[in-house]
């Protein structure tokens, strides 16, 4: 009987401690996540004035204008093609330069290096690296007019045809070196007499590349690619550096999470609507979260 006591304090003692630990923790995401989150879904089914603080209901309208507004529709727009183009570039490159790194070459820590270098760079410096260079006075005009295929200086952050593009040339360069690490790691774990094998029986890099790196890469791949699909619909601080928080030119470089942080906080002041794009937004990156969760299972099993 005195053992059972004993122990069962010493069982409270434990949770009282753990729940002391995690107690902050807690509290913080409690404040800043799960609340949050509540107030966000409930602006989004008012009109919302936060200089006088009113909440005027107005059931789904925010949702409707969702689906009717062109500026809404661009944004998304300009969000899927720079999902559709980035994502799976970004995938596919740093499977090939990890595979390559992962070989028998020389200079290789070296190589690797260099490499990750742009990872370590803050996207803010990045970008503004990237305007000069596409700027009228940038490397990019002047390279181009000496060998030819660009005809007069151009400003091309002020193309609408453009600025998109050098956004998803400037993503990928600098989210690739993160992702090769996660496949340079992965790849470890592939037994080199596969590839001895291989070589054996005549089978060219490509060849080994197709039959053994991919396949064995398919759950990494997956993992790297839902990661990506969540980071580039979430692209926020690249398109508001290059338009100075515009979204311009002509609203080619506004993105979704751009345009809610214009309905929020600037001149527009439409909380509501910011809300309902946000719940939206989160609606997607939940639903490629579950089927990024779905895909490896599914590989598990498989394995």
């Amino acid at each position: 009987m005195k053992m059972k006591k004993k122990m069962n304090r010493n069982m409270v003692s434990d949770h009282i401690q753990a729940y002391t630990f995690i107690g902050p923790a807690i509290i913080i995401l409690s404040i800043f996540v799960y609340i949050s989150i509540f107030v966000a879904i409930y602006m989004s089914f008012n009109q919302v004035n936060l200089f006088k603080w009113t909440f005027d209901f107005n059931g789904l309208d925010n949702y409707r204008r969702i689906f009717t507004e062109d500026r809404i529709f661009k944004a998304f727009s300009n969000t899927t093609k720079f999902v559709a183009v980035v994502a799976p570039t970004q995938t596919v490159l740093a499977l090939i330069l990890a595979a390559v790194l992962n070989s028998k070459i020389r200079g290789q820590k070296r190589f690797r290096l260099v490499y990750f270098l742009p990872t370590l760079t803050s996207s803010t410096a990045l970008t503004m690296i990237f305007m000069f260079i596409f700027s009228i006075s940038g490397p990019f005009n002047t390279i181009g007019m000496a060998l030819g295929f660009v005809k007069e200086a151009t400003n091309w952050l002020n193309e609408p045809k453009v600025t998109l593009k050098i956004i998803m040339i400037m993503n990928i360069w600098s989210t690739i070196p993160y992702y090769m690490t996660i496949y340079l790691s992965a790849l470890q774990d592939v037994p080199m007499s596969l590839y001895e094998a291989a070589e054996v029986d005549g089978a060219s890099p490509f060849k080994r590349f197709m039959n053994i790196t991919v396949p064995h890469m398919k759950p990494i791949t997956s993992f790297v690619f839902i990661t990506g699909i969540i980071g580039t619909f979430q692209m926020f601080d690249q398109a508001y550096i290059f338009s100075n928080g515009a979204g311009g030119p002509q609203n080619s470089t506004l993105t979704v999470a751009l345009m809610v942080y214009q309905y929020a906080f600037s001149l527009l002041n439409d909380m509501g609507l910011a809300s309902a794009v946000a719940i939206i937004l989160a609606v997607v990156i939940i639903i490629a979260s579950l089927a990024a969760n779905k895909l490896n299972k599914s590989e598990k099993l498989y394995s």
